[in-house]
């Protein structure tokens, strides 16, 4: 394309970002600016991993911060919760009205009374997940229990392996034998998919195992159907087989474990007979599945996000990251096993969250339990009378949707949103304030799916009256009239102070190097000798993987990132020290009676084109991902008259959504799926697929239960 002599003659600036989103890639970035204007975004070529590739997702990144519903000045509500109806005002305004409001409701109720909602619409240090809870817990609110995602699987891997890094996913290039359990590399995980294709082509296995026979799965040597939320067992049948073959590495085992006897005393309860039977999974391919795993190595499992979302998810997790060390994979470059790497990088958390700020006695309500903490199903005292959410679209990813939207029409209830778009959450906002996006703020990215530190820097000012969510709460904190230095400091010395630059982790990597590059790899061991647990030195209490957990004693906990560094809440249900299988809440096998009435499990992936709710809006994104189907597998068509394209309903007691139907024999019997992102705003029925998701939470980490839900699916006439 040959650009007019105007614009070819305007100088153009290449500035170096980050992706921002919730993906384990962290993109680097490259982003083009002429005449200050972002013009294009492409992916940096020098980035090991990046590879001068960018993801679907990020296709048209620039006319995405140009889109022309974006929000640009603070907008107060006209018309009824929920219309979509706002008024442009100034920024005195509206922080006027959060100062009376709140003032009021501290009045009569207390700071308890309000209640933050953030999540990772945002992966930055100063502008992503926890970027609020410094103010919050200075204003003495209740403490919001981060756990959509990520706190059940994390949980699982601290009890069992430590704060660790793990196997690198770079180094999967040297694998000979890779597990992918419970993940979508190619729409979720993209750039370290092209390391498992290296592995493969010199000879090594890939088998997947995930109900559905995913875009990744049918790229693998070995697909293993399996039924949602059986993980566990089928874990604990591999454990039986590698024990019952004899292909336990004992010198590991003896060397840097602790718990052996106790777990093949558990897992003996676990024969492939039994497992088939829960899972699905015929005996023959467990007892081969062990012995390849067993005897291939290096061998490598790539864990993913979905096995934690059903009740006893982060069980599962947890022993599958027993694995690697009764086979002695960790002795190997390639070896071993990948949660996420977030553990090595030295960000001090305390210092961005100000845990020493939360009042002696403050409550904590779990991010998933919003609903029945708004219409009063949870007790508490004071009530919920604010909300204000940021980096999140709840009524879009939450659980339980009938219930949130429902609380969300309150009349009493004060809601502020910090928002780019008007979403499925900002209808209901008394109050929406303006955010930036990404090529418009500085940052340094919560990387959880490499070892590279990334810096994101600003390209282009921010349009309208926009503000990154770090000047945002500067702003509150003098609204409110906290004289704290915490927010006078400049964004940049913010950073300094959030990371541990003298940690060996940073050896060589320095503020004004990182501004240069963009990205600097963490000083963790290069990918083709990195092997972190060859010798154990596994960062637990006793130095060893635990089989059977030391910090299962005092009941459920929470890793500190997703409580806000919140440390006090100790319920006083027991855990299990070792891994076991839990059934599933709702599965026609542990729960007959409700599968009388809705006989099918669905499952909710991540969409291909969408980052979970974000660019739902995007006409560009919509076009690719098409409209919010409803995927059965044919036999189960067939049983309810059901064709592809027919307009079908998905409901169980908690709600209902629609979609046309796609027939689909990449499902297991049984199984619906429907991708998560859907906006309900512009779905049909105006209700999306969490209208069907049970609100309660996984047996470690609080996590949600996504993937442990019955249903029905009925044809709809189409004057339903």
């Amino acid at each position: 394309m040959t650009l007019a002599p105007e614009i070819a003659s305007k100088e153009l600036k290449v500035v170096r970002g980050a992706c921002p989103h919730d993906c384990p890639d962290t993109c680097a970035m490259l982003y083009h600016v002429r005449d200050g204007k972002l013009v294009d975004v492409q992916g940096d070529p020098d980035h090991p991993m990046t590879r001068g590739g960018l993801c679907v997702k990020l296709k048209n990144f620039p006319a995405h911060h140009y889109q022309a519903d974006r929000l640009l000045y603070p907008m107060r509500r006209t018309g009824p919760k929920g219309s979509g109806q706002f008024e442009r005002i100034s920024w005195d305004d509206a922080l006027a009205e959060i100062k009376a409001r709140w003032t009021e409701i501290i009045d009569e109720y207390g700071p308890q009374a309000i209640m933050p909602h953030a999540y990772l619409g945002h992966q930055g240090v100063l502008n992503g997940l926890t970027s609020g809870d410094a103010f919050f817990n200075r204003l003495g609110s209740s403490v919001a229990e981060k756990t959509y995602c990520e706190s059940g699987s994390s949980t699982a891997w601290i009890m069992t392996v430590g704060p660790t890094g793990g196997l690198d996913v770079e180094s999967m290039a040297y694998s000979k034998y890779i597990i992918v359990w419970g993940m979508n590399m190619t729409s979720t995980n993209l750039h370290a998919w092209p390391f498992v294709l290296e592995a493969q082509k010199k000879g090594a296995k890939v088998v997947v195992i995930d109900p559905i026979r995913t875009r990744t799965a049918r790229q693998a040597d070995w697909h293993i159907p399996i039924r949602p939320g059986t993980d566990g067992a089928l874990a604990m049948g591999l454990i039986h087989e590698i024990i019952t073959q004899d292909l336990v590495d004992f010198d590991y085992v003896d060397n840097y474990t602790i718990g052996y006897a106790d777990l093949a005393q558990r897992a003996a309860q676990y024969p492939p007979e039994r497992v088939a039977e829960i899972t699905g999974v015929p005996a023959e391919t467990i007892r081969t599945l062990a012995r390849e795993y067993a005897t291939t190595q290096p061998a490598a499992i790539r864990q993913g996000v979905a096995i934690e979302r059903s009740r006893g998810g982060g069980q599962a997790i947890r022993a599958i990251t027993c694995l690697p060390a009764l086979v002695g994979a960790w002795r190997h470059v390639g070896g071993g096993t990948v949660e996420m790497p977030i553990w090595e990088f030295p960000t001090q958390f305390d210092k961005i969250c100000k845990p020493e700020w939360i009042p002696e006695g403050t409550r904590v309500i779990n991010e998933l339990d919003l609903g029945a903490a708004l219409i009063g199903e949870l007790t508490l005292d004071p009530p919920l009378k604010s909300l204000f959410v940021y980096n999140s679209n709840p009524v879009s990813q939450g659980p339980a949707q009938a219930k949130l939207i429902r609380g969300l029409l309150r009349e009493d209830l004060f809601t502020v949103v910090s928002e780019h778009f008007i979403t499925d959450t900002a209808r209901y906002a008394d109050l929406i304030l303006p955010a930036t996006m990404q090529a418009e703020q500085l940052d340094i990215m919560v990387t959880w799916g490499h070892l590279y530190i990334s810096l994101n820097q600003p390209a282009i000012p921010p349009p309208g009256e926009c503000v990154p969510n770090v000047e945002l709460f500067r702003r509150l904190a003098k609204t409110m009239g906290f004289d704290d230095d915490y927010w006078d400091r400049t964004d940049e010395q913010m950073l300094m102070d959030f990371h541990d630059w003298d940690a060996p982790a940073m050896d060589g990597i320095t503020w004004d190097k990182l501004k240069e590059h963009g990205y600097l790899r963490i000083n963790v061991g290069a990918p083709d000798v990195r092997a972190p647990h060859a010798d154990g030195n596994f960062p637990t209490p006793s130095g060893k993987c635990e089989f059977k957990s030391s910090l299962a004693e005092g009941g459920n906990f929470v890793v500190p990132v997703w409580r806000s560094m919140y440390e006090a809440m100790q319920p006083s249900d027991p855990i299990d020290p070792l891994p076991d299988y839990v059934p599933p809440f709702e599965a026609p096998d542990s729960n007959p009676e409700l599968a009388k009435r809705y006989p099918l499990n669905i499952v909710s992936p991540k969409p291909h084109a969408f980052l979970n709710s974000q660019y739902g809006n995007a006409q560009d994104k919509q076009r690719i991902q098409g409209e919010q189907r409803v995927s059965l597998h044919p036999d189960d068509a067939a049983q309810r008259g059901i064709v592809t394209g027919d307009l079908v309903q998905v409901f169980n007691d908690r709600g209902t959504f629609q979609g046309p139907a796609q027939l689909d024999d990449a499902l297991i019997p049984g199984l619906v799926m429907a991708n998560v992102g859907h906006w309900a705003s512009s779905s049909p029925g105006l209700s999306s697929v969490n209208s069907i998701t049970l609100d309660q939470h996984s047996t470690l980490g609080n996590a949600g239960v996504y993937s442990d839900n019955l249903v029905e699916v009925a044809k709809l006439n189409q004057t339903d």
